[in-house]
């Protein structure tokens, strides 16, 4: 009787949590923000990111966008650019333009060589469209992204880019090497299919499809709108100011002329794979083109089992850091736009990883 009683005068100590312990577990987006602020600035890094827990999206920014004309991060106008982040709205495109022809003469896959649309393009016959998505075309030529300081029109990008491959050495299909030439051949690959710009695919398919508010390819964004300006850190804020040129950004079309906030961003990422821009088998195909020589394809790099999605861009001469990390099912991850940084790549996705461990511990990879 007598341990009979003692449980019985324990059962309250394992009842229900009372409403104010619920609370007190409760995520909250105030503390949130103050310790993302705190990780930015004990790192010097200064921008705007979108933190995603739980499936619930929040902005968190710190510092200025343009400190000489004192626009903050985060602030409406501002847009920021995001370099390589831009080219799985490229592929994408690429898919769901595969998808609409499927049953017509102008029928491709993943496996079609490019030299049905570029026949004057070196050893194209030996290129598929998937080695281009996959960054496993051969293809090694270099310069894609100094100034060349002119204004270039998306064919006149585009044939630049044959005329670059075609003057230099090329390759064997079949190893990854990161190159923006394939995305912009991609992007002429879009306008030969389509009949249409990729200014007007990217514009159609993607801006109007989510109903963006923010994002743009760099020619079409408005006046009222500012390009943020990067920085680096140097004993103080807001040094070696750089921004992205009106010339570079048109070498680059479907590679990395595309501008956009965090919060934008994160819809792309959720339409990739909710039927918006391609449903969830499509994403699949997208992430898995049997030409990927490592965990890269279509844009995407996929980790810990396909559980993880993530990309990384810059532009050269410039301190931009962009990069996101979330889990392949959106529910919890990172995109971190930053325009002051301190170090190199790895250095920038050390504060995220810090940012992300706090979001959800155990789940995010630091590279």
């Amino acid at each position: 009787m007598a341990a009979a009683s003692l449980l019985t005068i324990a059962a309250p100590a394992v009842a229900a949590p009372t409403s104010t312990t619920v609370q007190a577990r409760s995520y909250s987006k105030s503390a949130m923000r103050s310790y993302v602020r705190s990780v930015l600035a004990q790192n010097n890094s200064r921008g705007s990111t979108v933190i995603i827990k739980n499936g619930k999206p929040q902005q968190i920014s710190l510092g200025w966008a343009w400190y000489g004309k004192r626009i903050g991060n985060g602030n409406s106008q501002v847009v920021y650019p995001t370099g390589s982040l831009q080219k799985v709205v490229t592929a994408a495109i690429v898919i769901q333009l595969m998808n609409e022809n499927l049953h017509t003469s102008q029928r491709f896959t993943q496996n079609t060589k490019i030299s049905r649309w570029y026949p004057n393009l070196k050893n194209a016959d030996n290129i598929t469209l998937g080695q281009l998505l996959t960054h496993t075309s051969g293809i090694n030529a270099g310069n894609t992204e100094p100034d060349r300081n002119l204004e270039y029109s998306e064919d006149d990008a585009i044939n630049w880019v044959i005329d670059n491959i075609n003057n230099n050495s090329t390759g064997t299909p079949g190893s990854y090497f990161y190159n923006n030439s394939n995305f912009i051949l991609l992007a002429g690959i879009i306008k030969k299919v389509s009949g249409q710009s990729y200014e007007d695919n990217f514009n159609t398919r993607i801006v109007n499809k989510l109903g963006l508010t923010n994002t743009y390819l760099y020619q079409n964004i408005p006046s009222w709108k500012t390009d943020s300006i990067s920085y680096t850190w140097n004993a103080k804020n807001y040094q070696d100011p750089e921004y992205v040129k009106r010339t570079v950004a048109s070498q680059l079309p479907g590679a990395a002329n595309m501008f956009t906030t965090p919060m934008d961003y994160y819809k792309i990422q959720v339409g990739l794979s909710n039927g918006q821009i391609l449903s969830k088998s499509d994403f699949h195909y997208l992430t898995h083109l049997n030409s990927r020589a490592n965990n890269y394809s279509g844009g995407l790099y996929l980790d810990n089992n396909d559980t993880i999605k993530s990309a990384y861009g810059n532009i050269t001469d410039t301190h931009f850091g962009i990069w996101v990390q979330m889990t392949t099912d959106n529910r919890n991850g990172l995109i971190m736009f930053l325009n002051q940084t301190v170090g190199d790549e790895n250095a920038q996705k050390n504060v995220g990883y810090q940012i992300l461990n706090h979001i959800k511990p155990y789940t995010f990879i630091d590279r």
